[in-house]
């Protein structure tokens, strides 16, 4: 079978695709899939470059997000049948993240456990599909499912252009909120733009922080004025303090990850005398993927897919995602 492999943590350049790479076979439980479809996440160079504390059991195929068609049943599988259109929920039952712990997305097939498998609406492509469950649905969780942004707030998202990000753009606005999006060139900004974004920052040029106080007003201690309600902030690091100082009195940040630092300083005088909400999502559950489905299925929601690749060119689609040259997702096609 052919298959990216990665066989020693270190630079996507050594990873190679791999032309007869073993299957692993099925269990009473398991499935087989025809890989139609593939997104990339940061989790992918994570995995390659390597995790401290997280041992894999190498050689292990990356790609988190998959969808396509059941090619085998295993022997105690009922209710599905070959041939069906279905998205993976990327977590195996005791087991761990498909891509990570066990054989991902990046090949012609790959084994996933009959728990995991969703049915596909006819009107959603396996490109869509495979768009969603990381990145689009840690994004629901934190918006809506713990986040309940709604129709009037004011919402500020960081890093903004990634697949996490351009899903709490269109999130947001769908639910009526005023968006304010952050990216680091025109190119995405306008694109965020597209999306419904109302205000854009380049934050390489610009101090979010002071760009919020000159759109909104200041935040007032003593009143609920002036800042944002929401600040959407995944990265950490030195964004953490100026996002705080975004947010208007009782105002919340929404947190799913620190790319960029987990332990920044913070004055904890600040969180209480503004009576600031800090709430953290992690990952995401079934009930949110089946929301997001039915989202691109009705036609709410498009996913915001910038490139797709063969999978002959999927190390230079992981290039691409390593070195975040790209807007919103990018795509591995293994069988299109």
């Amino acid at each position: 079978m052919k298959a990216v492999v990665l066989r020693q943590h270190g630079s996507i350049d050594a990873l190679k695709v791999e032309s007869d790479h073993v299957e692993k076979p099925l269990g009473p439980d398991d499935v087989r899939l025809a890989v139609r479809a593939c997104s990339l996440n940061y989790h992918d160079v994570f995995t390659i470059r390597g995790m401290p504390g997280i041992t894999l059991d190498l050689p292990v195929v990356p790609g988190n997000d998959i969808a396509g068609e059941i090619a085998e049943l295993g022997a105690a599988v009922s209710g599905w049948r070959v041939g069906e259109r279905v998205l993976l929920n990327p977590v195996y039952p005791g087991r761990g993240l498909m891509g990570e712990m066990l054989d991902g997305g990046l090949a012609e097939r790959c084994r996933a456990h009959k728990d995991q498998l969703i049915r596909l609406p006819d009107a959603v492509s396996f490109e869509d599909a495979a768009s969603l469950p990381v990145a689009y649905g840690t994004a629901h969780r934190m918006m809506i499912t713990i986040g309940q942004v709604k129709a009037g707030e004011r919402v500020l998202i960081l890093g903004a252009s990634g697949g996490v990000g351009t899903c709490c753009v269109m999130l947001a606005k769908m639910a009526g909120a005023e968006v304010t999006a952050c990216a680091s060139s025109p190119d995405k900004l306008e694109k965020l733009r597209a999306l419904g974004a109302d205000h854009l920052i380049d934050y390489s040029r610009t101090d979010f922080m002071k760009e919020v106080w000159r759109l909104f007003g200041k935040p007032n201690r003593r009143a609920y004025e002036g800042g944002v309600d929401v600040v959407v902030n995944y990265t950490g690091g030195n964004t953490w303090i100026p996002s705080l100082r975004a947010l208007k009195k009782g105002g919340r940040l929404l947190v799913c990850g620190a790319t960029a630092g987990f332990d920044p300083k913070e004055d904890l005088r600040y969180v209480w005398t503004y009576e600031l909400q800090i709430l953290g999502s992690n990952g995401w559950r079934r009930e949110d993927l089946g929301a997001l489905l039915d989202m691109v299925a009705d036609g709410r929601m498009k996913p915001a897919i910038d490139r797709r690749y063969s999978l002959d060119d999927a190390v230079q689609a992981l290039k691409a995602m390593e070195d975040r040259a790209f807007f919103g997702k990018l795509i591995v096609a293994p069988n299109g």
